[in-house]
């Protein structure tokens, strides 16, 4: 199987998603790379990770990219014929995804867990009801299968090293599609670990109360050397940024510790969270059903939890 990752260049490097899906594209067949970006070093990582091939689109400063990657990638498909082509769930993965859809006809299955090939069939895997129940679709439309994958279903891990052939893609004229013009750049400032990153993270929920008591969150964190993360109606209350957010509209994360604190467990922060290696849970409340998840609980208020465990980590 002739399978293409799409890869974003981030701070440098190729951005974390895109080595998962390279790591999972090995197992699937020969493995090619689109990639949106200009590192040298990029370039060499994703040889690492088992590209043979990379087509390099070097994007040009204050333009969006997506309408001119798509139709600069509708081209290689015509003479290269992928049978699919892997996107991570990013915005301009998906911008990308969906504009290629149109371009090809062809559908997208988004939000995938998993993906094989069956006898040349691509069948993926993708989960509902907060991860309780899973759906297979078998993508049989001509190829190439375009697929959508969530962040941390795969674990990046490096491959047989490779010196990929590097074969520079010209960004097609895409007119009026191609106009829309990056006017400015804000980086988020942040200290400790990155929360996709990260091994540990404390979060916090509703239970907190009010936005102050989310100083509790951070002394923990920074007792543990652990970011820190949030359910959307702390976020949507405005008492920490969106960038903090856990779940299905915020980030997927994967850490080996995660600490819920006064978080309920709906199931749209469960599909953010419920694959961590050891999940902890603080609520009051002995039915909330974040501990139908969790590996250890704590019923009992977190206002005089934490700052015993506070206490206790010196």
């Amino acid at each position: 199987m002739n399978v293409w990752v799409f890869v974003e260049e981030a701070n440098g490097a190729p951005a974390p998603v895109g080595l998962e899906l390279l790591t999972k594209a090995r197992q699937l067949g020969e493995v090619s790379v689109v990639f949106l970006g200009s590192a040298d070093d990029a370039i060499a990582e994703l040889g690492r990770y088992g590209a043979a091939a990379i087509f390099k689109l070097t994007p040009t400063d204050g333009v969006l990219p997506a309408a001119g990657a798509a139709a600069a990638i509708a081209g290689l498909v015509s003479a290269n014929a992928p049978d699919l082509i892997l996107f991570g769930l990013t915005y301009t993965d998906r911008d990308v995804a969906g504009r290629l859809s149109a371009r090809l006809d062809r559908p997208v299955v988004s939000n995938a867990s998993d993906v094989r090939s069956d006898g040349g069939v691509v069948t993926v895997t993708t989960e509902i009801f907060g991860g309780s129940e899973l759906v297979e679709t078998a993508i049989r439309a001509e190829a190439p299968a375009l697929v959508i994958a969530r962040p941390k279903s795969f674990t990046a891990e490096p491959g047989e090293e490779r010196t990929p052939a590097v074969t520079e893609v010209a960004f097609p004229d895409t007119g009026h599609a191609g106009s829309a013009a990056i006017t400015a750049v804000h980086v988020e400032e942040s200290t400790g670990p990155k929360l996709e990153d990260a091994d540990i993270i404390v979060s916090g929920g509703r239970g907190l109360g009010e936005a102050e008591k989310f100083d509790l969150m951070e002394q923990l964190a920074g007792k543990l050397g652990a970011a820190t993360g949030a359910t959307r109606a702390v976020v949507d209350a405005g008492w920490v940024p969106y960038a903090k957010q856990v779940g299905q509209t915020g980030k997927t994360v994967k850490p080996n510790v995660y600490i819920a604190c006064g978080i309920s467990g709906a199931m749209q922060h469960l599909v953010g969270m419920k694959d961590s290696g050891t999940i902890i849970a603080i609520n009051k409340d002995p039915d909330a059903p974040i501990f139908d998840v969790a590996d250890l609980g704590i019923v009992g208020d977190l206002h005089q939890v934490v700052p015993k465990l506070i206490e206790a980590l010196g």
